[in-house]
């Protein structure tokens, strides 16, 4: 039966999400599978991958082919790479041991890139909301600004009407008391 190591496709419409599977090669991409051996989610940045390592070696190990997809979530996760270490051992080039240390320095590396962009995306995400709020707050005191203009120019047309109209009513009241004083 030949196998493959296959994405199968999960979640709602333009929200994908996908579980990493061994199932024969003749069988729907959503159907019937032999074994789950992970999970992958684009939709985070970066990609969240959750891989069963030792189930993974195992199927690689033993022929399944994974299809392209597959084989770079398995080459981002280190297990090609431990394969091919763990092919160099079976062929004498080194021991064990020294397969180990190579892997181990390999992830190493690869955890601190990954962490690197993680750190990097976080470190933007703070500074786009910094710069936000400082719009945001520049936009406030103008329009604050524009509010107590506005204010103060109805507070001076108020003043000028109370002048006015306190004006006017000396005026009607010296013009009452001539024409009171006249009858």
């Amino acid at each position: 039966m030949p196998t493959k190591i296959r994405l199968a496709r999960h979640g709602r419409k333009r929200h994908a999400y996908y579980h990493i599977v061994v199932a024969d090669s003749r069988a729907p991409r959503d159907g019937k599978y032999i074994e789950r051996i992970g999970s992958y989610n684009p939709n985070t940045n970066p990609a969240t991958i959750e891989l069963d390592f030792e189930k993974a070696l195992k199927w690689v190990q033993t022929g399944a082919q994974p299809t392209d997809t597959a084989r770079a979530i398995l080459s981002y996760e280190g297990v090609m790479m431990k394969k091919h270490l763990l092919g160099g051992v079976r062929k004498g080039a080194f021991d064990e041991a020294e397969a180990e240390k190579r892997f181990t320095a390999w992830k190493e590396g690869k955890d601190a890139k990954i962490q690197s962009k993680k750190d990097k995306l976080a470190a933007d995400k703070a500074e786009d909301t910094k710069s936000r709020l400082a719009a945001e707050a520049e936009v406030n005191e103008k329009r604050k600004a524009d509010i107590a203009a506005k204010n103060a120019e109805l507070a001076a047309e108020a003043e000028a009407a109370a002048a006015e109209a306190s004006a006017e009513e000396a005026a009607d009241e010296a013009g009452s008391e001539e024409e009171n004083a006249e009858a």
